[in-house]
């Protein structure tokens, strides 16, 4: 899928979010680089270079890609950025068998089909099988976060484990931006769902729907005002208020 003038929003000065095909990404820039946080599915691979190119950064500037969980529609890029320019690919240490795809925890055919009667869902399958939703696309070396505390990569991005959508799904905290990458543990949109703003996503989708719930907790300490989801547009307001209007809703 082609990468609109108007899929990419500089968010804050050197973050930007870029929509894909139905998922987002993170460019995080410095003068050394940049830090992708995500990579979308395994069609929007030139998407992903074309937003490289479109904030002025080449492949090669990638220092590293974080990935908030080992999804096919967030790790789609990752390993083609690793195999072409050594790039590391860094994750919690409980998704790394996941993204190596010793295991894969995500929604199957068969649950999709079980909800094609309810709205977007039937549309949403088609689009996610037509843009490798089902591929194989296995990291080939994914690697742990070498220590607690801020990533070494521009931005000193914080992880923050918010397992339950996957057992080692990570947010991100940008603390000199104000920002949260949030990836799937809370999202403001999907075509799936006919609610807006900051919700949990279907319960197909989750792992451990429970857990998913209980890690909403992990972004009341976060002082950040701006959230960038996996999916859906950014949510300006606290990222404790985003946490309280998703468990309201998951709740009702």
């Amino acid at each position: 899928m082609p990468l609109r003038e108007d899929d990419i929003t500089h968010v804050r000065d050197n973050v930007y979010l870029v929509s894909g095909s139905s998922t987002n990404w993170v460019i995080v820039r410095d003068a050394d680089g940049c830090t992708l946080i995500d990579s979308g599915y395994p069609g929007d691979h030139d998407a992903v270079l074309a937003s490289l190119a479109a904030v002025g950064l080449s492949p090669a500037a990638v220092r590293a890609v974080l990935v908030t969980h080992a999804h096919n529609d967030h790790i789609g890029a990752a390993q083609r950025l690793s195999s072409v320019y050594g790039t590391p690919v860094l994750m919690h240490e409980k998704e790394v068998p996941h993204a190596r795809r010793d295991f894969l925890s995500q929604v199957s055919l068969g649950q999709v089909l079980a909800r094609a009667w309810q709205p977007g869902v039937l549309r949403w399958g088609v689009h996610a099988l037509r843009a490798g939703g089902k591929a194989h696309v296995p990291v080939h070396a994914p690697q742990a976060f070498p220590a607690p505390g801020p990533l070494d990569l521009p931005g000193a991005p914080v992880p923050v484990f918010t397992p339950g959508h996957t057992a080692g799904h990570c947010a991100y905290y940008l603390p000199a931006h104000g920002i949260v990458v949030s990836g799937d543990a809370l999202v403001t949109g999907h075509p799936t769902s006919r609610a807006t703003g900051p919700q949990l996503l279907p319960g197909m989708f989750h792992t451990d729907r429970v857990r998913a719930l209980d890690s909403l907790a992990a972004f009341d300490e976060i002082d950040a005002d701006i959230v960038l989801p996996g999916h859906g547009t950014p949510h300006h307001g606290s990222a404790k208020e985003a946490a309280v209007l998703a468990g309201e809703r998951a709740a009702a």
